[in-house]
């Protein structure tokens, strides 16, 4: 018997059986939860435009008061108990994947300074050595002229980071990740 081992260097060809097959949360917010409703659909694209429909992507935020559902946030702001603060989903056919949650309030930064409301975003593949760390940011949003995170993008790719609202569906959100080429969404070395 002649056995072949799979290559140990990328995420492999398990990635939706060992993480996403009973594990997928989609819905952050559930009902009576505190802050503005808002439904996100992200789409996972190639170099080239096409969709990766074996992506998984995580989302985590802070709830409408800035308070992460987290030990190690010490603010004195309660911890909304509708919130999880955290989804992961495996992307479909289409490169797609959808989350309900809230539009988060500011978070105080490393520095003390209030952020200006974002998703903090994991994105996994095949191919990927490690986790692709990214934000989004919500386009229109005044505060991001002042988040200090963001004033370290160069200015032609903030776009990048920026979800923009679908005009004819109130609370709808959408943006496009590009893994890598034309238009390549800002990742963070973190």
């Amino acid at each position: 018997m002649d056995l072949t081992p799979t290559p140990s260097q990328t995420v492999g060809p398990y990635l939706h059986i060992g993480l996403t097959n009973t594990r997928s949360v989609g819905r952050i917010a559930g009902p009576g939860v505190k802050g503005e409703r808002v439904w996100l659909k992200l789409r996972l694209l190639d170099g080239d435009g096409a969709p990766v429909p074996d992506g998984m992507i995580e989302i985590w935020q802070a709830n409408a008061d800035g308070k992460y559902n987290h030990p190690e946030d010490t603010t004195e702001t309660a911890v909304d108990p509708a919130f999880l603060g955290f989804g992961r989903m495996p992307t479909a056919e289409d490169g797609s994947c959808a989350f309900e949650t809230i539009k988060p309030g500011q978070a105080p930064g490393p520095d003390g300074k209030l952020q200006a409301p974002h998703l903090t975003l994991g994105v996994f593949g095949r191919g990927l050595l490690k986790r692709l760390a990214t934000r989004i940011y919500f386009a229109g949003d005044e505060t991001n002229a002042t988040d200090p995170i963001f004033a370290l993008v160069p200015a032609d790719r903030r776009s990048t980071l920026m979800a923009r609202q679908d005009p004819g569906r109130p609370g709808r959100w959408q943006l496009d990740i590009h893994l890598c080429g034309e238009g390549e969404t800002v990742f963070f070395d973190v």
